[in-house]
This record gives structure tokens, C-alpha cells and sequence, in this order.
């Protein structure tokens, strides 16, 4: 018989977990229950991450197995999805909503946290991985975080991420800004920056691509900005369009969808050199929050910086690098994107080549 629905307080709210005994994780033993449980045991760091943002929310609602598919804007037909809008039914009243645009123009209502309740309702949904914006509901047209992912390309691994972690810490240091790391569940690493809400998707974005350049101009072997696969090597892609509009990265202690239910850890400097992201599962982080508890909580303390150092190198390689239809200072857009402001081509450059004979 199917075990009935559990009814958990939080807060002065109660949220329903639906078929509680659902199995989420088969090789380690995870329920559904089980998964609620360890938001709420990490409840001041993931309820940190996500207050005030409009969150896309990736469900799992079968739960983990490697035969389950997740839905990309390529193929939609996978049983895991990506939700941007709030459902249309069933949502507590309680759960509020913020308007955000899209590159498109166009809008939609995203569930937008403002206490612990609604992180453990979205978790009854099947929810694993929890994308907010780098905005706050206040005004999502101003970001308030860089996000910098370190993303090791085929050849290169999570050490090497570290590595060019470190070296960022400075480039970052430079432009009068501090940032904190995580891992993202995978191999790579992520760097987040608090800033001042005063500037836009393109600005964060280029400060991104100047922090990227410059940190592949001090280790040129080890790191790239190239958006072109054929380009990048055996190096560290410093993905500068997960900055843009309506582009996400999972937030610290989100799941990601692995045997081992892997998650997503923050993670001071100094113990950077000594862990791999294996050691963070939903298990051993329950253990490492109750002994530690959130180890970003600085950084929401922390007093949030200009972007100023950093848009000064941007404008420093428009200086050095001009703009133009094949190069320059800036870079291409994701291809679903309109066509951009000083946006150089979009053609992979071993296809211009063939195609132009003027691409130098």
C-alpha cells in the first residue's frame, strides 16, 4: 500500500511531502523524505542562497537513476525538467512570485523564496538542483553576484579547477573585489562575488569576461575564455555566459543528479587544496553543516563591492583588443540569444576561415 503523506512543520507552516518512501537515489538509499529532510538540515545556508531570488526550479520528480533524461531546449522529452515558471496549480498562497525578462522580451512568474517553507515545498516537488538569478526580487534588472564558473574541459580535471581558483582569487583582489568558492558538484568549481545591485546583465557580464581574460593572460597554458570548443584545449573555461541573462548555476548545498547524490558545497580558501567533490554527498554534508554550519556565512555579511576595477579591464581591452565582427574585446552570445550590441561573429572561426577570406 503506498505510505500516506507526511506533514512537517516549518516555520509556521506546514508542508505536505507526498509519497514520502519514493526511492531518489537507489545506490545510496535516498527517499524523498530523506531529500526534504536535508534541506531543512542545511536550512540557514540553502534558504541564504536562495531568499529574494527568482529560482528556475530542476525537478526530478522520479527521482535519480542514469536512464532518466533531463530536458534541454534541444530535446524536451526527458522525465527531469527545468521550471521557470510556477506551477499553475497547486501552489500554496503562500508561496510568492517575482516577474523576470527574459533575452527574448518576454516574461514569466518565477517562485521566488522568502522563507524556509517555500525551499521545502519546491524540494517536495522533486527539486535537486535550485538555479536563482544573481538578482533580488527588488529589482531583478540589477545583479547583485558574479558568478564565475571555472568549467575543466577534457583533459583537465578538479585539481586543475583549484588551481586556477586560486589565481582568480587574486585577479579578483586586483579589481578591489573578494570572492568565495564552491564546488559545483561535478568537477568544476565556482566563484561568487558579491557587488553592489547597480549594474546590469551586460556589465556583470563583461566584467566576467574581463576577470576571465585576465586570469588566462597570468596562466595562458592552464586557462581560456575561447566560446569555441575547437579552441579551448586541455584548459579551464572560464564560462563567461553563465553571467548572462536568464543563464543560472546551481546554488551551494543544490544536488546534483549522481549515484551518489553528490552536492554542491561552499567552501572557505584555506581548505580549498584538501577536499575533492566526491566528499560532499547529502549525507556527509548534513554532518559537515552541524559541526560547521554555513561556511559562506561571511560572505552574506560581508559589505558587497563595486565593479568598477573590473569594467576598467573590460574597457582597458576595448582599448587593447578594438571590437569587430570577428574580435575584439567582446564575445559571442549563447546562439538562442537576439543578436547583441558590438557582438562578434557567431561562426566557430575554423568555419569562418573556410567561409571568409577576410577572417584574420
Amino acid at each position: 500500500m503506498p505510505v500516506p503523506a507526511v506533514e512537517l512543520s516549518v516555520g509556521n507552516r506546514t508542508v505536505r511531502v507526498t509519497s514520502p518512501d519514493k526511492i531518489y537515489f537507489p545506490d545510496v538509499g535516498l527517499t524523498k523524505i530523506n531529500i526534504v529532510e536535508y534541506v531543512l538540515a542545511v536550512s540557514d545556508g540553502i534558504f541564504a542562497a536562495l531568499q529574494d531570488r527568482p529560482v528556475t526550479m530542476e525537478r526530478w520528480p522520479g527521482g535519480y537513476r542514469p536512464d532518466v533524461k533531463l530536458s534541454t531546449r534541444g530535446d524536451t522529452h526527458g522525465d527531469a525538467f527545468y521550471q521557470k515558471r510556477a506551477p499553475s496549480k497547486g501552489m500554496p498562497d503562500w508561496v510568492e512570485t517575482v516577474t523576470i525578462t527574459f533575452p527574448s522580451g518576454r516574461t514569466a512568474d518565477e517562485v521566488c523564496p522568502t522563507e524556509l517553507a517555500v525551499v521545502a515545498w519546491m524540494a517536495n516537488l522533486g527539486t535537486l538542483r535550485y538555479h536563482p538569478w544573481p538578482v533580488k526580487r527588488f529589482d531583478t534588472d540589477k545583479v547583485d553576484q558574479l558568478r564565475i564558473d571555472l568549467d575543466p574541459q577534457p583533459g583537465t580535471d578538479f585539481t586543475d579547477a583549484v588551481r586556477a581558483a586560486h589565481e582568480l582569487r587574486g585577479v579578483l583582489a586586483d579589481a578591489g573585489l573578494t570572492g568565495y568558492p564552491k564546488t559545483s558538484g561535478g568537477r568544476g568549481m565556482h566563484v561568487f562575488v558579491p557587488v553592489e545591485p547597480r549594474y546590469g546583465f551586460v556589465e556583470a557580464r563583461h566584467a566576467v569576461i574581463a576577470l576571465g581574460r585576465e586570469l588566462s593572460r597570468r596562466m595562458p597554458d592552464h586557462v581560456t575564455i575561447s566560446w569555441w570548443k575547437e579552441e579551448r584545449g586541455q584548459r579551464i573555461f572560464v564560462d563567461f555566459n553563465q553571467m548572462a541573462r536568464d543563464r543560472t548555476i546551481a546554488s551551494a548545498y543544490s544536488i546534483r543528479p549522481t549515484p551518489e547524490a553528490r552536492v554542491s558545497a561552499p567552501l572557505t580558501w584555506e581548505e580549498l587544496d584538501d577536499v575533492a567533490p566526491q566528499d560532499f554527498t547529502v549525507r556527509s554534508m548534513q554532518e559537515r553543516f552541524a559541526s560547521i554550519g554555513d561556511a559562506w556565512k561571511s560572505m552574506y555579511a560581508s559589505e558587497p563591492a563595486k565593479l568598477d576595477g573590473a569594467l576598467e579591464m573590460f574597457e582597458r581591452d576595448i582599448r587593447d583588443l578594438g571590437t569587430g565582427k570577428y574580435g575584439g574585446a567582446e564575445m559571442p552570445y549563447p546562439p538562442d540569444y537576439p543578436k547583441m550590441p558590438g557582438e562578434p561573429s557567431r561562426v566557430q572561426p575554423s568555419r569562418a576561415r573556410s567561409d571568409n577570406p577576410d577572417f584574420a
